[in-house]
């Protein structure tokens, strides 16, 4: 085998899916009781779709942005950019006023980047939970489901995740993205309540809700290496 992947431990799972993640490692969630060496009879029957993935993702990732902490710079919230404006004697870290972002000016003088990103990581999470609270609210009953909790918080390379105990957990990039594209995050993590996997029942289900599921997750395949700081 020349495919490196991460194997995930095994679950109740009937299907073995394998995933592409957002920094280009290959995920494999296996089947229940699979063993390793079925496991990797399965990559390696993927063998082509793999490689014709990873070369998907090694371009969308040269287009990767590569912000500066600088006036004029642009940031994106919910899909639009809105530019950058260092201030001084500003009571809030960060704040969205009047189509700009505003930050406090010192973060950067006093701690660095470091301190302007938190700003914003803490920005989109704090507005992040509000708002898919209210989407998760909103789909929950139109899927069926009851989820126990939402969250946001840092995911490293995964936009969203769905526990067996049915906690769901955004990354704060997803703010980044357009509404549309955050509400089909949160179908996706709603139907993983009742499909585990990313089998045609799952997908079946996601398109009942939203029937132009693909071209929503087209665009995050295409623009989500630009959602970062």
């Amino acid at each position: 085998m020349d495919i490196e992947y991460q194997l995930l431990p095994g679950t109740e799972r009937k299907t073995t899916d394998i995933v592409i993640e957002r920094n280009g490692a290959v995920v494999v969630h296996p089947a229940k009781n699979l063993s390793p060496e079925k496991v990797d009879d399965v990559v390696e029957s993927k063998r082509l779709w793999i490689y014709r993935n990873l070369a998907e993702w090694r371009d969308l990732n040269a287009t990767a942005v590569i912000r500066e902490w600088v006036n004029g710079e642009t940031f994106l919230y919910l899909g639009r950019a809105y530019r950058l404006s260092l201030v001084a004697d500003q009571s809030v870290d960060l704040k969205l006023q009047d189509g700009r972002f505003c930050l406090n000016r010192s973060l950067i003088d006093k701690s660095g980047v470091s301190a302007a990103k938190a700003a914003f990581e803490n920005y989109y999470s704090e507005n992040g939970l509000r708002r898919i609270k209210a989407r998760v609210s909103y789909f929950a009953p139109k899927v069926g489901v009851n989820p126990k909790a939402t969250l946001v918080r840092e995911l490293g390379y995964r936009w969203a995740t769905c526990n067996s105990e049915g906690v769901l957990s955004f990354h704060w990039k997803c703010m980044m993205a357009t509404p549309n594209v955050i509400d089909y995050l949160v179908v996706h993590e709603l139907c993983h309540i009742h499909h585990r996997n990313h089998s045609d029942a799952f997908w079946n289900e996601v398109d009942k809700i939203l029937p132009d599921y693909r071209e929503r997750k087209s665009w995050l395949k295409k623009h989500g290496a630009a959602l970062d700081l």
